[in-house]
């Protein structure tokens, strides 16, 4: 599926970016592997199994916020054929009730993540401009990007949905759009998943409430999106282009 494919997959250390890794090099792909954290993010493969010495994959540390580092790291490497944006970048106070956020936080927080979504959208399409090759971005939206939170969910818990993820996951959708309008060519291709909750030791209660909005399965298990990310990165969504695949079992309905 992937034997001629090279994937950059960017926030490699991650619950979801490091299963993609995974994934891709067992669909017979090359992976070059990014993070902020670089032995971190090594770790992290090899206890998923991966062998960080493989012909399949290489690893580089990446800084999504600062800019020369996308630069580089495009410049530096030929044959890219996709990538997956997996990042998550935020600051110390991320998180805080709505009533708490300050304006400087808020404005922060959507320059960590959307500011460096942007960047990182940018560059694969500059790439593409310079090579002319095929070439599928996946960034990864939020269930929070497309419904408004059901803050039913968190009664009772120490949980809340920040407001700064639904602002920045529903700017990512659009995102796409302008990116693929922009430039305007079938063979550059840009594109979003968006799940709904992932699995990640929340708590029982939570678990059980957000179920019941769901056809059955609950919150999602990490491989549960891979499947639709895959489907992106893949010639078997070839004229999909600026679009946002929701993946939730039927949360949002």
């Amino acid at each position: 599926m992937f034997t001629e494919s090279k994937i950059l997959v960017a926030g490699a250390a991650g619950l979801l970016g490091s299963k993609i890794v995974a994934a891709i090099i067992n669909a017979g792909g090359y992976v070059i592997a990014t993070d902020i954290d670089l032995e971190l993010m090594r770790r992290k493969l090899q206890e998923i199994g991966l062998k960080i010495n493989s012909s399949a994959l290489v690893t580089f540390e990446l800084d999504l916020t600062v800019e020369s580092d996308s630069q580089k790291l495009f410049a530096d490497n030929r044959g890219i054929t996709g990538a997956v944006n997996a990042t998550y970048p935020r600051n110390k106070t991320y998180g805080a009730d709505f009533f708490d956020v300050t304006l400087a936080s808020f404005n922060e927080n959507l320059a960590l993540h959307l500011g460096s979504a942007f960047s990182f959208s940018q560059q694969c399409a500059a790439y593409f401009k310079r090579h002319q090759s095929e070439f599928s971005l996946v960034n990864i939206s939020s269930i929070y990007g497309v419904v408004a939170p059901k803050f039913s969910l968190y009664e009772n818990t120490t949980m809340t949905m920040p407001v700064e993820y639904a602002a920045i996951k529903s700017a990512i959708i659009h995102l796409n759009k302008y990116v693929a309008a922009v430039v305007n060519d079938s063979k550059f291709r840009v594109n979003s998943v968006c799940p709904g909750g992932i699995l990640d030791k929340q708590p029982v209660n939570f678990l059980e409430k957000y179920k019941e909005h769901t056809f059955g399965k609950g919150m999602l298990d990490v491989d549960d999106i891979i499947g639709t990310i895959l489907f992106l990165l893949s010639s078997q969504s070839k004229f999909l282009n600026g679009q946002n695949i929701v993946v939730d079992d039927g949360f949002s309905l």
